[in-house]
């Protein structure tokens, strides 16, 4: 899954792809890359970012979804309201990214559930603006996996079928470096929630901070590319289903690499 953020503040990339045309280019290089989704956004969740207008939102991405559509682009919309995830598939989306998992707009369950498309539950605890200090858990993975769990039977009760619902533990969503890794090397436990998994480490601040200089300073963003595709290479070998990364060529090769190694290792699942 590559990213196409139509933001001016994401946070590694903020402002590069913010207009439309520019959008619409960067995810068709996207898909030559090797994209199988890009993921269109039009509102930034980096930590402290203010929302914007539902208005708003929907002038960004509905028209760079309806021409990456038309170009037989798979598109998925990033989006927590459901007026846009509805406005989106209208114009050509085949898969609803919510990173609230429908908790910040009790609507989307349903909105999802009658268009039928996928549906990516994230864990989540709460908007940008503070979700750093929810990040407190006595074991993470337990915790996001039972509060997982949860979010698919709520969504489930709103009429989502089970077959659409593709689950993402919120890697930098209300939680700390320590929690991120841990819920990395639980990717099994996870995968024992019995629905696709979504990873999303991109250029993360987990990254950064990892490979940090000397005198204590993180990585820029663009600087944890490499790092990323080492994540992402362990994650598929793991059995996540997806990646959602900004660079897509060598994030690409590597799921490449992690799915021959699985097929080798007796690991290899046709089902994912």
């Amino acid at each position: 899954m590559g990213v196409v953020n139509v933001t001016p503040d994401s946070f590694s990339d903020g402002g590069q792809w913010f207009d439309p045309d520019d959008a619409v280019r960067h995810g068709l290089a996207l898909v030559a890359e090797g994209a199988d989704i890009v993921d269109v956004g039009g509102e930034s969740t980096r930590p402290g970012a203010a929302r914007v207008s539902l208005e708003e939102e929907l002038r960004r991405v509905v028209p760079v979804i309806r021409s990456l559509a038309q170009e037989g682009v798979t598109v998925s919309v990033d989006t927590m309201r459901a007026e846009v995830a509805e406005a989106a598939v209208e114009a050509g989306a085949r898969l609803v990214n919510d990173v609230s998992g429908g908790l910040a707009d009790p609507v989307m369950p349903r909105v999802v559930a009658a268009s039928g498309v996928p549906y990516v539950v994230m864990h989540w605890r709460g908007h940008s603006s503070d979700m750093d200090s929810r990040a407190i858990y006595a074991d993470v993975v337990t915790e996001v996996s039972e509060e997982l769990r949860k979010r698919v039977d709520s969504v489930l009760a709103e009429g989502v079928r089970e077959e659409q619902i593709v689950l993402d533990p919120g890697l930098g969503f209300s939680k700390h470096a320590e929690h991120n890794w841990a819920l990395l090397a639980g990717i099994g436990a996870l995968d024992g929630l019995g629905r696709p998994l979504l990873v999303g480490a991109s250029r993360k601040r987990f990254l950064g901070r990892l490979l940090a200089g000397p005198d204590g300073t993180p990585r820029p963003f663009g600087g944890s590319d490499d790092a990323t595709v080492a994540v992402t290479a362990l994650a598929a070998a793991a059995g996540a289903w997806c990646v959602r990364v900004h660079t897509v060529r060598p994030n690409a090769d590597a799921v490449r690499v992690a799915a021959a190694w699985r097929t080798a290792t007796g690991r290899h699942d046709e089902s994912r």
